[in-house]
């Protein structure tokens, strides 16, 4: 007899309850990293991580190899950028790297609900700057200037209690926007 899966369980809740559990929008989003007071972030990208895949060849079976996984890699850089301020402190992490007297620190990437909660996070540990970009200055262009900071690092996770929390946040942030009706 077939089971339905925690998606399907939540999605039949969902329904019944008559609330719609909308996907979370990529603009809405936090970045902490501990120790630095950096401000908001416009964008993050390298949220990656791939699984390495080995081909084993079993003895007297020619009709397929099989794939065998490996060690996980990043295979990207974690890529902050945010609005130039007067808070110098990716800046002065970058230097401190140049000089040969850098410290790994952790990190925390959370994606907010409609309502600016939390709903879930991946963090990522022991993460240093390899590469910084300052702004592009034109006196012609009225936008915003960006500073971005790329961060090597030892690996990405998303705890498992967030999904427990987003579940919760998500039917929060639904029944709130049911009430508002």
């Amino acid at each position: 007899m077939p089971t339905l899966g925690l998606n399907a369980a939540l999605t039949i809740g969902a329904n019944l309850l008559g609330v719609r559990l909308d996907p979370y929008m990529s603009f809405n989003f936090l970045v902490e990293i501990e120790g630095l007071i950096v401000g908001g972030f416009s964008e993050v990208t390298g949220l990656q991580v791939e699984v390495e895949v080995t081909d084993h060849r079993e003895g007297g079976e020619n009709n397929f190899i099989h794939k065998l996984p490996g060690p996980a890699r990043y295979p990207q850089n974690l890529v902050l950028k945010h609005g130039l301020t007067d808070v110098p402190s990716l800046w002065l992490w970058q230097q401190d790297v140049i000089k040969g007297k850098f410290k790994r620190k952790n990190g925390t990437i959370y994606l907010l609900s409609r309502l600016g909660i939390p709903a879930m996070w991946w963090d990522f540990q022991k993460a240093y700057p390899v590469k910084w970009v300052g702004p592009e200055l034109r006196a012609a262009n009225a936008a915003v200037a960006v500073e971005s900071i790329d961060l090597v690092h030892e690996g990405i996770s998303r705890p498992t209690v967030d999904a427990l929390v987003a579940g919760a946040i998500g039917a929060a942030t639904a029944s709130a926007s049911v009430s508002l009706l």
